[in-house]
């Protein structure tokens, strides 16, 4: 509709007002909706024109995978199959645009749902029950060295008396001395064993669920002597394989450790090969504290960097040859080096799951410039997030997808938007004007892609750590530019002088480049300001955040600006939720009150992880060390007490004889034990609660109104999440004298690198 045409229908509108009332202004206001119909039809022709409705087919793909991990039991598998045939039938037979285009999003949303589904049955596996120590043989899969000790993941054959019902397939142990085992080797030892453990809070990082999907039964520690014997049969080809590759990535971490020394040299042996135990606890507070941990994770960063440097490289050296760049396609013949120098890169540096995401988006980025297509472009992003999706639906879940596609979705939207705006040719100008030029935009490319992609991550950052990181712009623009054009550089011509014993300086020089990144990250550590705590918000507040970044990234019509009403919504759902008051570990073995000073204090002896965990929800700057954590609580060796905000008594028991005197004092008891009957607590949280409903969180309310969130809802197992108990125990004295097993300090530690591992 042409502006002349609006102008005469308000005019129109305006004389049917003055000469009909009522009925004019009822007629004008239809006027108006169809004017905004007609303004919407024409967004909707913008977007499609630009051809930006596939994209939204992602979206409506990972929309099915997360309406299967919200479902409350495990779906029947013919219903999103059904449910796909019946959606694919009717875009087949519609003839209408809009029931097509409808039709379409429904199959990709059912067959997002299907995805999950087929995952969830392919990798399930048998999960430990419960702690226990028993022999333990089987196949050392992967070896990771650290300090104190290596950690590994076997391939179980036997595991004390269990069965090939009960028995994991696959364990995560930690040696407690420093040990000499390599990938492939039959081990036999005595295991310390437990569960793959669950989030240290209602809403936290759910380890049980990650370690299902990586096939992990259970983790633990070994005891005692380990025995390197004779394998009762000879490995298979995926365990051969997997093998030789682990040992020669730990060779190569070794090599690069020595040739670059120090920490500088853990963090390059990290970034070559993924093996990241030989950095310290404080190297990695470091990199945090500065936003330059994700350069220890291989994912898309690299793999652009990887891929990158052997595509100009290639280009550049068949340039220098006349007849080879006149008639070769030398352009599609370094991408096509590129892909396999990228899928090398991901098979030797572990193939974690950024890793494949990462290789998957590049390698999709590459094959556009084969078929001459836009390398960058949302399709290209959309066509990888399906695939990533469809071979890894958990992924949707977890931090690493959702920074990784937020980060890359702003930048291409970036450069289409520089792409229309700058499209015109420069004045000509001299060398030195043009090398300043070329230096002012390189300049300020680097600051606002680092600007944009930290807004683009920084809501799923807070939400998933808890932390914002304001300063971690200038970190990434100091550091960054050493990382692209030092060290990836450099470790790509270690990596092809490698086999010819001359990859040494390399690794010397790429390992200046990772000092000067270490340097910055202890310079910005030192500000006050490096890691600012964020409270935990609901998830309902990040997808609407996801959404108004969609709309702004995806939309290239005057649409993108209604981003801005779910982002505003996102933030005041955010600002508004209530933070727990009260929290109890899995294990029931210690809690956390908000006492009447407004701050957490701790009952028990938590682990320094939990206690960690629970200060970074509740926004608490505080370390675990920290003395003002106990402020208020009193204990003695049957239990403690504190009081909460609103003056009740929280009382925590931990022998039975606690129960006589806190039974009828205490507001709200909580205990490891089995409740004695007639315990006259108003609410008791013990042994079999816990059981049902894991770590548990309490958001007091008035008149007593309190709210109970368990981290496994009442009534809900899906595939990984552990099995509701069979039956009560009775309440014996027997019974209230053992309290369910839990895990020691060495285990917290297991737990606390496994999840660092997943965030990254």
């Amino acid at each position: 509709m042409s502006p002349e045409g609006s102008r005469q229908i308000r005019a129109d509108a305006a004389v049917l007002d003055h000469v009909a009332g009522r009925s004019g202004a009822g007629l004008a206001a239809a006027l108006s909706r169809a004017e905004f119909g007609a303004f919407l039809l024409r967004c909707l022709d913008e977007e499609a024109t630009h051809r930006r409705l596939f994209p939204w087919a992602a979206v409506s793909f990972g929309v099915g995978v997360l309406l299967y991990f919200a479902a409350d039991r495990e779906p029947m598998i013919w219903a999103p199959v059904a449910g796909l045939a019946i959606a694919a039938g009717l875009a087949a037979l519609v003839r209408g645009y809009a029931a097509f285009v409808t039709a379409v999003a429904a199959a990709f949303l059912f067959a997002g749902f299907l995805a999950g589904a087929v995952r969830t049955a392919r990798v399930e596996a048998p999960v430990l029950a419960q702690a226990m120590i028993a022999p333990l043989t089987g196949f050392v899969e992967s070896v990771e060295e650290r300090p104190q000790g290596p950690r590994m993941v076997l391939r179980v054959e036997t595991l004390g008396a269990l069965g090939s019902a009960e028995r994991p397939a696959r364990v995560r142990v930690s040696a407690r001395e420093p040990l000499r085992l390599r990938a492939g080797e039959f081990v036999k030892a005595t295991a310390r064993l437990m569960p793959p453990p669950g989030a240290a809070w209602p809403g936290g990082y759910d380890f049980t669920r990650d370690a299902f999907f990586r096939g992990i039964g259970a983790v633990g520690s070994l005891v005692g002597p380990v025995e390197v014997a004779a394998p009762p049969r000879e490995p298979d080809w995926h365990l051969a394989l997997a093998a030789r590759l682990d040992e020669a990535r730990n060779a190569l971490t070794a090599r690069i450790a020595a040739a670059a020394g120090g920490q500088a040299g853990a963090v390059l042996a990290a970034l070559v090969t993924g093996k990241r135990g030989l950095i310290t606890e404080e190297t990695n507070e470091a990199l945090r504290a500065a936003g330059l941990y994700h350069i220890v994770s291989i994912s898309g960063l690299h793999m652009a960097l990887a891929a990158g440097t052997v595509f100009w490289s290639g280009r550049a050296i068949l340039a220098l040859f006349p007849a080879a760049a006149l008639t070769w396609p030398i352009k599609k013949i370094a991408a096509a080096a590129a892909m396999a120098g990228a899928s090398g890169y991901c098979l030797f540096s572990g193939a974690d799951v950024a890793t494949q995401r990462a290789l998957v988006m590049t390698l999709i980025m590459l094959g556009a410039i084969l078929a001459d297509r836009p390398a960058l472009s949302m399709r290209n992003l959309a066509f990888a997030a399906i695939l990533c999706l469809a071979l890894e639906p958990e992924a949707v879940l977890g931090p690493s997808f959702q920074m990784s596609f937020s980060a890359v979705a702003c930048l291409v939207a970036l450069a289409e938007w520089q792409a229309g705006r700058h499209g015109g040719r420069e004045p000509p100008s001299g060398p030195v004007s043009r090398a300043l030029r070329q230096a002012r935009r390189w300049t300020v490319a680097l600051v606002v892609t680092t600007l944009v992609a930290s807004l683009a991550t920084g809501a799923y950052g807070a939400y998933h750590f808890q932390t914002a990181m304001p300063l971690s712009v200038f970190g990434n623009a100091v550091a960054l530019p050493f990382v692209s054009f030092v060290v990836m550089p450099a470790a790509v011509l270690g990596m092809l002088l490698n086999p010819f014993g001359l990859d040494a300086p390399m690794w010397w020089l790429a390992g200046q480049g990772a000092a000067v990144v270490l340097a910055v990250s202890r310079a910005m550590q030192e500000w006050s300001l490096s890691v600012v705590a964020v409270p935990a918000f609901p998830a309902g507040a990040l997808i609407l955040f996801s959404l108004a970044l969609l709309v702004l990234t995806i939309c290239v019509s005057p649409l993108r600006w209604l981003a801005a009403v779910p982002a505003a919504t996102a933030l005041a759902v955010a600002a508004g939720a209530a933070r727990p008051d009260i929290y109890i570990d899995r294990n029931g073995t210690s809690v956390a009150v908000r006492g009447p000073e407004g701050r957490l204090a701790f009952l028990g002896r938590a682990p320094a992880f939990v206690v960690e965990q629970w200060l970074r929800a509740d926004g608490d700057a505080r370390r675990p060390d920290d003395g003002s954590l106990t402020d208020g609580v009193l204990c003695d060796r049957d239990g403690c007490t504190a009081r909460t905000v609103d003056g009740r008594m929280v009382a925590l028991v931990r022998r039975p004889p606690a129960f006589v005197e806190d039974c009828a004092r205490a507001d709200i008891l909580v205990t490891a034990l089995s409740v004695p009957p007639g315990c006259a607590a108003p609410l008791v949280i013990d042994r079999a609660r816990l059981r049902e409903n894991g770590a548990m969180a309490i958001v007091l309310g008035k008149d007593g109104e309190d709210r109970l969130i368990g981290q496994l809802p009442a009534g809900e197992r899906r595939a990984w999440m552990p099995a509701l108990p069979s039956l009560p125990r009775p309440a014996t004295a027997a019974a209230h004298s053992r309290p369910p097993p839990v895990s020691d300090g060495r285990d917290e530690d297991e737990e606390t690198v496994v999840s660092s591992d997943a965030a990254d």
